[in-house]
């Protein structure tokens, strides 16, 4: 298969996500904000130091790279990658509320919003061209969607929240080429942490003096949000953010699995048709690479 391993890269990504219930809900009785405020500090310090040790070359080089674009060119790039740095923030505080205060299921269903909405987003933005059976796997997801509307009209909204802020970003970094990847989204998350800061002495709960929390937040920080983060950016840097979008649906197939099967979470005969329409919308857009 051409471009087997973009491929490979996007789905072990979008399998990780799939399952971040399992090491998110442990922490429901946390706020949401020092969820984020501690996954957000964490992974810019790590990803951070990580540069500075061992990337300093590679820094050199983007930074040589970065000052030969035209100052045009230069502003596109920092607005780019601050935009980037917003949906991505908005997107974690998103899910992570969605996902302890509302249900998993809500969030299973972000992740299939976020597929169409991509889809559509780089259509209309980047051009991207879509085949007649592509367009029949939009109309898919599109009806599972409606379906799961009807069945709860609340959950569809905090879903449209998570999953468009998502869009934006996988739509902005087709955009942005050129930059090592691991730096660029290193650039993310401390601009992230950054915007976060200020905010922190007066939104922030009392420091957690529990072991378990710190446990959690480093295998979120590390295994679910700076690995699979990076996976993705390798697999847009070949395949397109629409066909990225499609195989996103992987994610909320494996968290309507554990949203039912662990969590037990009512699941009625309307959910599990759409469910299915959109793993069929999933194959068939498939059946032709774009």
């Amino acid at each position: 298969m051409k471009n087997l391993k973009y491929y490979i890269a996007a789905i072990v990504a979008f399998s990780v996500w799939g399952s971040f219930s399992l090491v998110l809900k442990p922490l429901h009785d946390y706020a949401s904000l020092d969820i984020l405020f501690y996954r957000v500090f964490s992974c810019a310090l790590i990803m951070t130091l990580f540069s500075l040790l061992f990337k300093r070359q590679t820094i050199k080089e983007n930074l040589s790279l970065f000052k030969a674009l035209s100052k045009k060119n230069q502003r596109q790039m920092i607005g780019l990658n601050t935009a980037s740095s917003l949906f991505l923030t908005v997107n974690w505080f998103s899910f992570i509320y969605v996902m302890n205060h509302v249900s998993v299921r809500a969030t299973s269903v972000a992740y299939l919003v976020c597929p169409i909405l991509t889809t559509l987003l780089a259509f209309f933005i980047l051009h991207e061209k879509l085949s007649r059976i592509q367009w029949l796997s939009v109309a898919l997801s599109c009806i599972g969607c409606l379906l799961l509307s009807y069945a709860n009209m609340i959950d569809m909204l905090f879903s449209a929240i998570v999953g468009f802020s998502y869009a934006c970003y996988l739509v902005n970094q087709t955009k942005n080429s050129g930059f090592d990847r691991f730096l660029v989204l290193n650039f993310h998350i401390l601009l992230s942490a950054l915007l976060l800061l200020p905010f922190y002495p007066a939104f922030s709960g009392s420091v957690p003096s529990d072991l378990k929390f710190y446990v959690y937040v480093e295998i979120i920080a590390v295994g679910y949000t700076i690995l699979p983060l990076l996976l993705n950016l390798y697999a847009l840097t070949r395949i397109s953010s629409s066909t990225v979008g499609m195989l996103l649906n992987i994610n909320p197939i494996i968290a309507f699995a554990l949203a039912g099967l662990v969590y037990h979470e009512p699941l009625g005969t309307i959910q599990l048709i759409a469910y299915g329409l959109i793993f069929l919308a999933v194959v068939v857009f498939n059946l032709k690479k774009s």
